[in-house]
């Protein structure tokens, strides 16, 4: 049982030893192991905080993208918008031209109808005139060719122009 049961000596030495070692170890081992846990520690916390950052800027950048996408919609809208309003607008105006135009010309050809019309009529009542006075002079030529009967008309004249 001896060697079971530790002397008083071993016991103390064994301790002594316990308390070097624990000495050098927090002197030489521990702080450096400690330092360098807490430095991973930091880092891993600074990772995350980085990650999270990233993350939160992705966000950002996503809700930008979106508004940016929606504000070029509109914009591209306004555009179609306004390209539709813009050839209306010319197409009416096109319209409202040819149709000016149009009116012009009818006016333009009804008014050189009425002028060929009047140069026409004039025409006709100048031939008229000429064809009556044609017609009477022959008519007279036949009845006049005796002096008596040029008596008698020139009679005739003259009791219509005593009676009016």
């Amino acid at each position: 049982m001896d060697l079971l049961t530790p002397s008083i000596g071993n016991i103390f030495w064994a301790a002594l030893v316990f308390i070097i070692l624990l000495i050098l170890l927090g002197k030489f081992a521990w702080r450096p192991i400690l330092d360098a846990i807490n430095t991973r520690e930091a880092n891993i916390i600074d990772a995350l905080n980085q990650v999270r950052v990233a993350k939160a800027e992705m966000e950002n950048l996503k809700a930008d993208n979106e508004r940016i996408i929606r504000e070029a919609k509109i914009e591209r809208e306004a555009i179609l918008k306004e390209a539709r309003e813009i050839k209306d607008k010319i197409v009416n105006e096109a319209k409202d031209l040819a149709k000016a135009e149009g009116d012009k010309m009818i006016e333009q050809a009804r008014q050189s109808i009425a002028s060929e019309k009047h140069a026409a009529m004039a025409d006709i009542k100048s031939q008229i005139g000429e064809l009556s006075l044609t017609i009477a002079e022959t008519i007279l030529k036949q009845k006049l060719e005796s002096n008596d009967a040029q008596n008698q008309l020139v009679e005739n004249i003259l009791n219509k122009a005593n009676q009016n």
